[in-house]
């Protein structure tokens, strides 16, 4: 990718941190800060710098990692675990998506939740889909304790609850939803809104009662994908709302790269 990059006139600046920006106003060229102090200018600038998934502590687990255990769950992998038993540690609405998409797969799923309700961190919606689910089974104040692998597979877990008592299950898979970290400690020093949990909002997001934010200087409304710095879009999984695929971040960085020739028309690039 790098090379065919280099074919159509790239420059490729690698283990070249960006430490911040220089901007004099929104239809003037961003200047981007090295860490080395040195800097580039660009009219429009992508951020896709991605999470890091919370990490469960328990021995064992990053060995598993991709042979029965997994952080996330999309639609696919429930396609691939039909009939089999499956937990899913988590509580929040990606946990919960992610629970029945495994039923709705005929997967005999646990849920693992460390509080002690799910309308704690989960919209009622979903909610009354798991209770109404036969093959769901719903644990609350209840964590994970142990793995158990043969010849390098996961085969078995051990979850307990706040009184102590611990069970046993075997099991083919164990997906943790626990949310995640996304690099986007550089936004708020850079005027770019994010939501709760750090993560940049883009597109319609960035406005609130279908007005943009004080901070937008434009008369339209961001582009799908812009945030809410005129010319930096955000793609990935940074970004409010994303799947967390790669599929998904992949077709994302192709949409900004046709949104990018709306953004230069706009100050007068043409080509």
């Amino acid at each position: 990718a790098g090379r065919q990059a280099e074919g159509f006139g790239a420059e490729l600046m690698l283990m070249r941190g960006v430490r911040g920006s220089r901007m004099n106003g929104h239809d003037e060229p961003v200047g981007l800060v090295f860490e080395d102090d040195s800097e580039v200018t660009a009219s429009v600038v992508l951020a896709a710098p991605g999470m890091d998934w919370t990490r469960l502590e328990l021995e064992g687990i990053d060995d598993l990692v991709g042979d029965g255990v997994y952080y996330g769950a999309g639609r696919s992998e429930a396609a691939q675990c039909a009939g089999q038993n499956v937990v899913v540690v988590g509580a929040g609405n990606s946990a919960g998506q992610a629970v029945l998409n495994f039923a709705n797969q005929t997967a005999r799923v646990t849920m693992l939740v460390r509080g002690d309700r799910l309308s704690k961190s989960m919209s009622a919606y979903l909610i009354e889909r798991i209770e109404q689910h036969p093959l769901i089974d719903v644990r609350v104040e209840t964590e994970l304790t142990e793995l158990h692998a043969t010849g390098g597979r996961l085969t078995a877990v051990t979850f307990a609850d706040s009184a102590g008592k611990s069970e046993t299950h075997a099991v083919d898979g164990v997906f943790l939803c626990i949310g995640g970290r996304p690099h986007s400690e550089w936004c708020s020093r850079e005027h770019v809104l994010t939501d709760p949990r750090g993560y940049i909002l883009t597109g319609q997001d960035v406005l609130t009662d279908d007005l943009p934010p004080d901070c937008w200087p434009l008369e339209r409304d961001p582009l799908p994908l812009e945030t809410s710095r005129v010319g930096l879009f955000a793609a990935g999984d940074v970004r409010h709302g994303s799947t967390k695929r790669v599929a998904a971040a992949v077709g994302e960085g192709s949409m900004v790269a046709s949104l990018i020739f709306s953004r230069l028309a706009e100050l007068g690039v043409t080509y």
